[in-house]
């Protein structure tokens, strides 16, 4: 009988933790690097989770819970297709992190 009023309250804590778990989208450059770290970052590969933790620890978040490439109209607000951010006609990539407190 007591294993009930347990187990309920336990769901209840866990579902309340969750709750409060702040997440934040970061939306960077993907530039090359040299290291291929890009190409992780963009393609969501595994090699590419220690770059993205890095990257959102140094903003005070614990963890990264997803990193992939986003498409320049996903985004909304003002992302050059043309012009200075873009060299003999091939603009940056675009890299979403998401990170949790």
């Amino acid at each position: 009988m007591r294993f009930l009023p347990a187990l309920i309250f336990g769901a209840f804590v866990f579902a309340a933790s969750s709750a409060f778990a702040e997440s934040r989208v970061f939306i960077i450059a993907n530039q090359p690097d040299g290291y291929g770290i890009d190409q992780c970052l963009a393609k969501g590969d595994k090699c590419g989770a220690s770059a993205a933790r890095t990257y959102c620890q140094s903003r005070d978040f614990a963890q990264a819970s997803a990193y992939r490439r986003v498409d320049p109209d996903e985004i909304t607000g003002s992302v050059p297709k043309s012009g200075t951010n873009c060299s003999h006609g091939h603009c940056d990539e675009y890299v979403a992190i998401i990170c949790q407190r």
